[in-house]
């Protein structure tokens, strides 16, 4: 087995990927490598599978390794009527379990897919063995309704700022350019359309979730008091990555797998 990978090779393997009739009129494209406790990973907005190039051969000697293009991403087709939810979101991963017969998961979600991931574990919570939150936010219950996040003019290069914020001092060049480049696909009004879930109430449940939960954040990150979460999440261990951006799993491969490596076998998955 290959031990890496490259985004363009992930790419040509997604091109004859497996895929499903989908959720809400969106074909799903994913990929799917190895065999054992299936892992699905999740990525973030405007991302694709070839976020994961550097867990999928990971974890492929031990597990069954899946990852998918969430509808709207890659090569997953978007939903029928342009609006992207949480829940819709956390179907489409559910249809993908189902497709590879998994009787349940461990899944990891990186930015936007964190809620992704909690919205599944709150859904399907006896599919549910783990979950691994990567630089994503956690919210807390709010009373009311959330503040929602600004829209931003059609006519700035908001897009590029953002993404140029995501990364840090040694996000290498070559990772920045693959990442912009993943990341820019999208249109202006698809990307919107998609950052529109981000105001999903859903994300805001108050809900506990009983699965045990990894969260390994950023440098870049504002750390919250893992006590606030004690109702919510109370299976929770965050951790801070030093000298790290919001693409960590890019970035420091090794020590966010051997990170990952070690909460599989603490939960006995």
């Amino acid at each position: 087995m290959f031990r890496s990978i490259t985004a363009a090779l992930l790419l040509a393997t997604l091109s004859c990927a497996p895929a499903t009739d989908g959720v809400d009129g969106a074909g799903l494209h994913y990929v799917s490598s190895g065999a054992g406790p299936a892992i699905i990973f999740v990525h973030g907005w405007t991302c694709d599978t070839t976020a994961w190039a550097e867990q999928l051969p990971e974890f492929e000697d031990d597990y069954q390794a899946i990852a998918l293009d969430l509808p709207g991403h890659g090569q997953s087709a978007a939903p029928v009527d342009g609006v992207y939810t949480m829940d819709l979101f956390a179907d489409a991963v559910e249809d993908v379990r189902t497709e590879v017969g998994a009787p349940e998961v461990v899944l990891v979600g990186h930015s936007m897919g964190v809620s992704v991931i909690r919205q599944y574990a709150l859904k399907y919570p006896e599919r549910v063995a783990g979950l691994v939150v990567v630089d994503g936010g956690l919210p807390l219950p709010v009373d009311g309704e959330a503040e929602p996040a600004p829209i931003p003019p059609a006519d700035s290069p908001w897009r590029e700022q953002m993404i140029d914020s995501m990364f840090v001092d040694a996000t290498t060049p070559e990772l920045r350019a693959r990442i912009r480049e993943m990341m820019l696909q999208a249109s202006d009004e698809q990307a919107l359309a998609i950052a529109m879930s981000m105001r999903d109430p859903a994300r805001w449940s108050d809900r506990t979730i009983e699965a045990p939960v990894l969260a390994v954040m950023a440098s870049t990150r504002e750390m919250p008091d893992p006590d606030a979460y004690e109702t919510v999440i109370p299976k929770l261990e965050m951790l801070q990555l030093p000298g790290t951006g919001h693409f960590l799993m890019m970035e420091v491969p090794e020590k966010f797998n051997n990170l990952m490596r070690k909460f599989l076998q603490d939960i006995g998955y």
